[in-house]
């Protein structure tokens, strides 16, 4: 049975989709059968892990109707076998809207995601940066929430806010934990980013993940062209923070 880990924050520009899709290169790296569910209309992590337009249908469509089977698109090259997606596009947004008229909303993607998870080691779910009904499913359907943020104060409230929400969520989903706080697109060099880094890791103690990710043009130059981190000319030092990222996931959960 799948790990299944929602990437979520209602802030956004925080790092979510970034560290969903590297997250998932480097699980499927270390050899595991790994599947991204994209549950953001703007599609960005279906576009980064290069499986735009694989399949005739999104994960819209199998959220609106449930005799639908859930969407899969294999991605190709050095992770074919272990990585797989469950596209999104813009019709999404639409189907967030129809869901608010629909019976068990908030069970939608729980349920399709229980007729696969058994092929998979690792379920990873990118969220829109909002609590609407989309990142509700997301938190329903898993045991794990990680979350990113970046070293700002105001970052902080959306952080907050989101905690408040998994307790919240917990009335339908009592088996959610928080898996771990993510200091993403961090900058060492300026003073305010160092500042609020020190206070995450005082406020949220070991909740914050050791690993730090710094600002890398390597990351974003890799999402943009649809290929991993693992393939791009000088991603080596990028690579070396999402393997250390994910060595604590795998202890975590």
């Amino acid at each position: 049975m799948a790990t299944v880990i929602a990437v979520a924050n209602q802030k956004g520009g925080v790092g979510k989709t970034t560290t969903t899709l590297n997250l998932g290169f480097t699980l499927a790296h270390v050899g595991k059968r790994v599947l991204l569910v994209d549950m953001d209309p703007q599609g960005n992590l279906t576009a980064g892990a290069g499986a735009a337009g694989k399949c005739p249908s999104t994960v819209a469509d199998a959220l609106l109707d449930r005799s639908k089977p859930l969407p899969v698109a294999a991605v190709d090259g050095a992770f074919a076998g272990r990585l797989a997606v469950v596209p999104a596009s813009l019709a999404l947004a639409t189907a967030e809207a129809a869901l608010l008229n629909r019976l068990g909303r908030e069970f939608r993607l729980r349920d399709q995601l229980q007729t696969v998870e058994q092929d998979y080691d690792y379920v990873l779910i990118d969220t829109p940066p909002s609590l609407g009904v989309l990142t509700i499913n997301a938190l329903v359907a898993a045991k794990y929430v990680l979350i990113p943020t970046e070293a700002r104060f105001f970052s902080l409230e959306g952080l907050r806010m989101l905690q408040e929400s998994v307790e919240e969520v917990k009335y339908l989903n009592p088996r959610l934990q928080v898996l771990g706080i993510i200091v993403s697109k961090y900058d060492r060099r300026l003073k305010e980013e160092r500042t609020v880094s020190n206070y995450l890791r005082r406020t949220w103690g070991e909740l914050v993940m050791k690993t730090e990710v710094g600002t890398n043009s390597k990351i974003l130059e890799a999402a943009s062209g649809g290929m991993s981190i693992f393939e791009i000319d000088g991603g080596e030092r990028a690579v070396e923070t999402y393997e250390s990222l994910t060595g604590e996931v795998l202890a975590r959960g």
